[in-house]
């Protein structure tokens, strides 16, 4: 049975376009298009497509409105939002992403060698919509899934973690912009994060996170210092690795080749941290398409720290962390409800209370 989709853009030209992309995979079939956010809401009941491509631009009822309605109706429909790369599309992106978007792709910045744009877009529309509706089919009562491989806790004394670091993708910033809240205002170590997007999207979505957690959230930069009570996310189209100069933690970032066809790529991140952190390091792999920090989370334990893993059901897609808990590679593998305040009695573990502390400083 074939995928079906709706398109809801105002732009005839887009709709066009998109219909002929996924048109083009015999997997895919387009049951319909919609010009406007209000007349989309209508077809969806008409016509039960299985994913939504909704532009997140439109007069009258915008993308993020209609995403809103979508959701008060349909809160499990995958969603992708089709924006521009400009610096309002990557803030009204982040916004429907942090509302229950699913995913999102960019339309293409440059007339420059149009075909060759359009295939790649293609290629990663049919692959997000595929992901998305293998997880939006699942059924209500799924069986019975197959126990997950558990790495039993190290038989060593359990050390503190001095640092976090967490890697994620696809339903990545709804994911974080829910967990990290709950790791606490007072942390005592510095988080770094991956998350699959490209330039200007990460800038929007650590200012959007910032405001959510009650500690900086940075876009990395090159030899940006590390600080404890910070969290520093990769710049897109930039791997981040994690330094040691002297006494201090410093990031560098890189254009280098891609990995998992990513950068910034999970794996990079990791194994900088395994390297300079050791045992004293937490990896966390969260939502995503893909296999993205598997590698990356076998270094972690080899260097004797630790890796947990998103669970499958609360997971807009089971590709990153599922990989990682096949492998055998997660000590936990929990909901994302539970993972924040996980990850705050973990970094607060042999260290004293901020209360306790307060008093010291008296």
């Amino acid at each position: 049975m074939k995928i079906r989709v709706l398109i809801i853009d105002d732009s005839v030209v887009a709709r066009r376009i998109l219909s002929d992309l996924l048109a083009a995979d015999p997997d895919v079939e387009v049951v319909g298009t919609a010009a406007s956010g209000s007349v989309g809401l209508q077809r969806i009941p008409q016509l039960n497509p299985d994913t939504v491509i909704l532009d997140c631009e439109m007069p009258g009822l915008n993308g993020i409105q209609t995403l809103a309605e979508i959701r008060k109706n349909y809160p499990s429909l995958p969603v992708i939002m089709f924006s521009t790369s400009s610096e309002g599309g990557a803030l009204a992106t982040v916004e429907a992403l942090s509302k229950g978007a699913s995913d999102f792709v960019t339309k293409p910045a440059s007339t420059a060698d149009t075909r060759a744009l359009l295939a790649t877009l293609g290629e990663e529309l049919v692959r997000k919509v595929k992901a998305l509706t293998m997880r939006g089919a699942t059924p209500s009562v799924p069986a019975a899934p197959a126990l997950p491989r558990i790495r039993p806790a190290s038989s060593l004394a359990r050390r503190r973690i001095d640092l976090v670091a967490i890697g994620s993708s696809t339903g990545g910033p709804a994911a974080l912009g829910e967990m990290m809240p709950r790791i606490g205002p007072h942390l005592p170590i510095p988080l770094l994060l991956v998350q699959h997007m490209p330039p200007m999207f990460t800038r929007m979505l650590a200012e959007r996170l910032t405001t959510l957690c009650g500690y900086p959230v940075h876009e990395a930069s090159h030899e940006m210092p590390v600080l404890p009570g910070h969290a520093y996310i990769a710049p897109g189209n930039f791997h981040m690795v994690l330094k040691r100069i002297g006494t201090n933690l410093v990031l560098h970032t890189n254009q280098g080749p891609l990995e998992n066809s990513c950068r910034p790529a999970v794996d990079v991140l990791f194994r900088s941290v395994a390297e300079v952190i050791g045992p004293a390091a937490l990896g966390v792999v969260l939502t995503g398409m893909g296999s993205d920090g598997t590698r990356g989370s076998e270094e972690i334990l080899h260097a004797g720290g630790t890796v947990w893993a998103q669970d499958e059901a609360s997971s807009v897609v089971w590709g990153m962390p599922g990989f990682v808990v096949r492998a055998g590679l997660a000590e936990k593998v929990l909901p994302l409800n539970e993972i924040g305040a996980g990850i705050q009695r973990r970094i607060h573990e042999f260290r004293p209370s901020p209360a306790f502390s307060a008093q010291l400083s008296h």
